[in-house]
C-alpha cells in the first residue's frame, strides 16, 4: 500500500518506504481528495484550486500538465491511485494510506490523544512553496478542525488518566490547545485540575469536561465549528533547563517549569507559548532568531548547576532583565517542595509581567518613539564618540516624536556623562547637562530606574559621591535585577572607595547579562585595580571587544606589575585617542572619595609613562 504523509513533512512513499516522486502540486492534490466528500473533485474544481490566481484557461492547461507529469511518474504497481476519468478525479482509498486517518481511528481516549497531539505538534503540511490563497486557506481550515478534534479528544481523555506519565500527556496537550485557544476556560480548568491527583479533583472540573464534551458535540452536529482564535496578548515562553544529563534533578527540573506554565496560564493578558515550542526553542543555536519568528516577547530562560535552578525573567525587544532568582534543588526535598517553588515562581513571574506591561503599552504607543530610542541605544553602547553623538541625535528624535517619552530623556542624561568620560576634558556643562535630563525622565517617571540611575551617575561626575550612592540604591530598589542599574551602582561604589563591595556587584551585574557590554567590564577592571589584582584587572581588560575606554586602567596595571612594555603599549594607544591628556588634571576631576585612591591611581599612570603636566 502507498503511504501519505502530510503531518511534518509532505511525502509519497511505496510498500518499502521508498519516495514516490510526485509533483508537490500533486502531493496537496492526494491530500485535499482525501478530506473530500466521497474524495472525488471535478477536473474543473480541482484546477481552481490548485491554481486559483491564474485565468481558467490557463489552470485547465496546468491540470493537464499535472496529470501528465503523474502518469509519468507511475509504475504498475500504483497505477491506481489516481483515477482520472471525467468528469471527476478519485482517490482509490483501497491502495493508499494517509496519516490523516488517525484523526478518525476509534481507540482508547488516552492513547488517542497522544497520537493525534503527536501529529497536530508537526503541524499540518507545513512551510508548503508551491502554494496559492485558495491551498492556504484550506490548510488553515483543516489545521483548525485539527484542533477542534485535538480538543474533543483531550476532554474525553481527562476522566481517563491513571498515572503520572498519562497526566503528564494531558497536560502538554492542553498547554498545546491553550495556546492555540487562550480564551478557552474549559480547557484552563481542566489543566489546573492536572495538579492534583486525580482521585482528588474538583467536581466543577468534571462538570467543566462534561460541558465541554457537550459544546464540541453540539459544534460537529451542526457542521459549524466555533473557531476560537488567539489575541494580541504578548508572548511569553518558559526554556526549560535543557540538562545535558538526565539526572533527577533534570527531570523534575523539567516538571517545575511544566507546572509554572499551567500556573501561568490563568493569566489573561499574556499568550503562554506550549511546552513542544519552548523545547525546540532551547534546543536552536540562533534562539534569537526563532523568538522573534514566532513574536515572543517573554523569555524565562533556566539553567540548572549545582547551586540549584537559576531563573531569569528577559524581556526580549529590549533584552532587559526583569527578574531573577535561584531556587534550591536539593534531592532530599524537592519533590515536596516542588508545587510551592512553582507557585512562588509564578507569583513572581506574572507580577513582573503585570508591571512590565505598562510600559510595552506606552512604547506601543509611540512608536516612532519606541523606535529612535532603541536606536539609540543601541550605538550607546559602542563607547564611542561618534556613536555616543548620533545616540544623542536619535533620542532627540524620540522627543519630537514624544516629548514626555521618559526614556529618550534618560539615554540623553547618558550621552553626556559617557561623552565626559571619553573627552577627558573636564567640561562641566556636559554633566549639568546630564542631571538637567535625569530630573526630567524622573519627573515623567517616578518609578523609573533607568532614570534615578543616570541621575546618581551625574551626581557622581559632578563631585556628589553620597548623592550618587543614595539615587543609585533607590534605582537598584525599583529594579533589583536591572543589570545595568547595578552595574552603574557598582561604578560608583568604586568612587566611593568601597572597591570590594563595587567587584562584587559588578560580578552580579554580569551574571545577570552574561556577554557583557564593555563598560561592565571596565568597571570590573577598575575595581580589581583598587583593590590591587592588576592582573585580574587586566583579565576584565582583555574581554572587552573595543578596549580603546581601559587603555590607561590597563597601562597602569601593567605598570604596577612591571610589565613595561605592555604598560608602554596602552600609554601610547591611550595618548593616540587624548593627546592632551594630562594626569593631575584629570585627577583633579575624577571623584574618589579617599584620598588613597587618586594616589595608586597616580603611581601606576606615572610608572606607566603618562605626562604629569
Amino acid at each position: 500500500m502507498v503511504h501519505l504523509q502530510t503531518f511534518g513533512e509532505l511525502r509519497l512513499t511505496d510498500g518499502l518506504g521508498a519516495p514516490i516522486r510526485y509533483p508537490v502540486k500533486a502531493l496537496v492534490m492526494l491530500a485535499y481528495l482525501h478530506c473530500s466528500p466521497d474524495q472525488q473533485r471535478s477536473r474543473q474544481e480541482l484546477a481552481r484550486f490548485l491554481w486559483n490566481e491564474t485565468g481558467d484557461h490557463l489552470a485547465d492547461l496546468n491540470l493537464r500538465k499535472l496529470i501528465s507529469r503523474i502518469r509519468d511518474a507511475t509504475t504498475t504497481s500504483d497505477e491506481q491511485i489516481l483515477n482520472f476519468g471525467p468528469p471527476f478525479v478519485t482517490l482509490n482509498k483501497n491502495v493508499l494510506s494517509v496519516d490523516l486517518d488517525i484523526l478518525r481511528r476509534e481507540e482508547q481516549p488516552v492513547a488517542q490523544l497522544a497520537a493525534v497531539s503527536d501529529l497536530v505538534q508537526r503541524g499540518f503540511i507545513p512551510g508548503l512553496n508551491a502554494s496559492t490563497r485558495a491551498i492556504d486557506g484550506w490548510i488553515e481550515r483543516e489545521r483548525q478542525l485539527q484542533l477542534l478534534t485535538l480538543r474533543d479528544i483531550f476532554v474525553r481523555a481527562a476522566d481517563h488518566v491513571r498515572d503520572d506519565e498519562e497526566r503528564r500527556l494531558l497536560r502538554r496537550s492542553g498547554l498545546q490547545l491553550l495556546e492555540a485557544f487562550p480564551g478557552d476556560e474549559q480547557i484552563r480548568s481542566i489543566l489546573r485540575g492536572t495538579a492534583d491527583d486525580h482521585s482528588q479533583r474538583r467536581p466543577q472540573v468534571a462538570r467543566a469536561v462534561a460541558m465541554a464534551s457537550s459544546r464540541i458535540a453540539e459544534q460537529q452536529d451542526a457542521g459549524m465549528p466555533q473557531i476560537i482564535t488567539a489575541t494580541s496578548a504578548p508572548r511569553l515562553v518558559l526554556l526549560p533547563p535543557g540538562a545535558a544529563a538526565l539526572t533527577r534533578e533534570a527531570a523534575i527540573a523539567d516538571a517545575l517549569i511544566e507546572d509554572v506554565t499551567i500556573e501561568l496560564c490563568a493569566l489573561r493578558n499574556i499568550s503562554v507559548v506550549a511546552p513542544h515550542t519552548a523545547e525546540q526553542i532551547r534546543r536552536d543555536s540562533d534562539k534569537a532568531t526563532i523568538v522573534q519568528r514566532h513574536s515572543i516577547s517573554y523569555l524565562l530562560d533556566t539553567r540548572l548547576s549545582g547551586e540549584g535552578l537559576y531563573a531569569q525573567l528577559i524581556y526580549f525587544p529590549t533584552d532587559e532583565i526583569l527578574w531573577a532568582a535561584r531556587f534550591d534543588m536539593a534531592v532530599e526535598t524537592l519533590p515536596t517542595q516542588r508545587r510551592l517553588i512553582a507557585q512562588k515562581l509564578a507569583d513572581a513571574v506574572s507580577g513582573q509581567l503585570k508591571r512590565n506591561e505598562s510600559i510595552r503599552l506606552r512604547n506601543e504607543g509611540d512608536p516612532q518613539a519606541y523606535h529612535s530610542y532603541l536606536v539609540g541605544a543601541g550605538l550607546l553602547t559602542k563607547l564611542s564618540l561618534p556613536d555616543i553623538r548620533r545616540a544623542r541625535k536619535s533620542f532627540k528624535r524620540a522627543l519630537h516624536f514624544s516629548p514626555n517619552y521618559a526614556p529618550a530623556f534618560t539615554g540623553l542624561a547618558r550621552t553626556f556623562t559617557s561623552e565626559w568620560l571619553l573627552t577627558a576634558q573636564g567640561d562641566p556643562a556636559l554633566l549639568q547637562f546630564a542631571e538637567d535630563q535625569a530630573l526630567r525622565a524622573i519627573e515623567r517617571d517616578l518609578e523609573s530606574a533607568a532614570g534615578h540611575r543616570e541621575l546618581g551617575v551625574a551626581k557622581l561626575y559632578r563631585g556628589a559621591v553620597d548623592d550618587s550612592v543614595a539615587a543609585l540604591d533607590l534605582a537598584e530598589s525599583l529594579s533589583p535585577h536591572y543589570a545595568d542599574v547595578i552595574y552603574s551602582h557598582a561604578d560608583t561604589l568604586v568612587h566611593a572607595s568601597r572597591p570590594e563591595d563595587a567587584l562584587e556587584k559588578i560580578k552580579k551585574a554580569i551574571s545577570l547579562n552574561p556577554i557583557a557590554p564593555d563598560a561592565y567590564l571596565w568597571c570590573a577592571a577598575g575595581a580589581s585595580y583598587f583593590l590591587e589584582r592588576y592582573e585580574e584587572a587586566l583579565g576584565f581588560v582583555d574581554r572587552m571587544k573595543d578596549k580603546a575606554p581601559a587603555y590607561r586602567i590597563a597601562a597602569a596595571s601593567c605598570a604596577m606589575i612591571g610589565d613595561r612594555k605592555r604598560a608602554q603599549f596602552y600609554r601610547q594607544r591611550a595618548e593616540l585617542l587624548n593627546p592632551a591628556f594630562e594626569v593631575e588634571k584629570w585627577l583633579a576631576l575624577v571623584p574618589f572619595k579617599e584620598q588613597w585612591q587618586k594616589e595608586l591611581y597616580r603611581d601606576g599612570l606615572f610608572k606607566a609613562g603618562f605626562s604629569k603636566t
